[in-house]
């Protein structure tokens, strides 16, 4: 009976420039203790100068490497089809002229933002209104609302992102982190799909 090895492969995993690309890192392997120990230190891809920052290894590839060492073994795909490898490039020092930039005009684009909102909804109005209903008294910078109203605009703002720098307050995850976590898997969908394309273009021009 021939033997049988489980593959699940990984959604996405991170190497630098000219490093092997090993079977324990596109995937898990499920197999018999010596065999395994055999597959997962198996190069199935070296990152070189002329790849793009992102590669795409298909699970055929894996079949082939695998088969390739051993024509007898059932191979089992569980999961995703492909993983996903970012080339991570030499990292840059962060520039502090530029950081600052980017965040002073995040700051005024922001606080503009805010300011015109509360404009166009006339805030400000509202405020006095509430102060005469409960005082009855006319003023034209009700402090006793605005004060505790700005605190709580930015104290909202900290709840609603759920964190403070790198500290967070629970391990449920923010609005922003769940919107950027459904744009990664539509843009690793849309790689997928372009890679795939290209592979059926190749094969249609031999």
């Amino acid at each position: 009976m021939a033997e049988t090895v489980y593959i699940r492969m990984r959604n996405r995993i991170e190497k630098r420039l000219n490093e092997d690309v090993l079977l324990r890192d596109l995937a898990q392997v499920i197999a018999a203790d010596a065999l395994m120990e055999q597959l997962e230190a198996m190069v199935i891809y070296r990152i070189s100068e002329g790849d793009r920052n992102i590669i795409v290894i298909d699970s055929t590839r894996i079949i082939k490497a695998i088969r390739s060492i051993n024509q007898d073994l059932e191979i089992q795909i569980i999961g995703p089809a492909q993983t996903i490898i970012e080339v991570i490039l030499k990292k840059k020092e962060a520039s502090i002229p530029l950081f600052l930039l980017v965040w002073l005009l995040l700051f005024i684009g922001s606080a503009l933002t805010i300011m015109n909102f509360h404009e166009d909804v006339s805030m400000q109005a509202v405020h006095q209104k509430l102060y005469k209903i409960i005082t009855g008294k006319e003023v034209e910078k009700p402090l006793i609302f605005q004060i505790p109203y700005s605190l709580g605009l930015g104290l909202g703002m900290i709840i609603f992102f759920n964190h403070v720098f790198k500290k967070r307050f629970n391990e449920e995850p923010s609005p922003l982190e769940v919107e950027v976590f459904s744009y990664q898997q539509a843009l690793d969908q849309y790689v997928i799909m372009h890679e795939n394309k290209e592979s059926m273009k190749k094969l249609d021009d031999h």
